[in-house]
């Protein structure tokens, strides 16, 4: 199963932030929308970077408590790790796994497709398993 197969289930829709977006916006995107993270883009739409809960706790810790004034440029991760549609789903894990990161853009020649998360990648792997499963039964049962 590749990342294309998430996508097409759970849509393309990137829901982004502009790099002047103060963290109070920030954080009311990512409860309204139910997100962990969301992309920094710039006015042309290149992805400049992604902010996700984790930077804005981080923000939090290292300022003691002021963030007022803080924008998404001042805190964004700007090394993004990306996967392609055709990514199979056990390589986007190791990939999270590996970097310690919880989003992966999904670009395809250059263009943004999608983004997905770990608990996409976790949901689509058990489904596959689960059906892995289901065949190898049906296969042991009709023989």
């Amino acid at each position: 199963m590749t990342i294309a197969k998430i996508l097409r289930n759970k849509g393309a829709e990137v829901i982004g932030v502009t790099p002047d977006a103060d963290l109070g916006t920030i954080a009311r995107t990512l409860v309204r929308h139910r997100l962990g993270a969301v992309l920094v883009r710039d006015a042309q739409g290149e992805i400049l970077g992604i902010v996700s809960e984790r930077d804005i706790v981080r923000a939090l810790a290292e300022e003691e408590g002021v963030l007022e004034g803080q924008t998404a440029a001042d805190i964004m991760t700007r090394k993004l790790f990306t996967v392609s549609p055709d990514t199979p789903i056990t390589r986007a894990l190791e990939m999270i796994t590996d970097r310690r990161v919880r989003h992966l853009p999904v670009m395809e020649n250059g263009k943004l497709c999608g983004i997905v998360s770990i608990g996409d990648l976790v949901k689509a792997r058990i489904e596959e398993a689960v059906t892995e499963a289901a065949a190898l039964r049906d296969y042991v049962t009709a023989s």
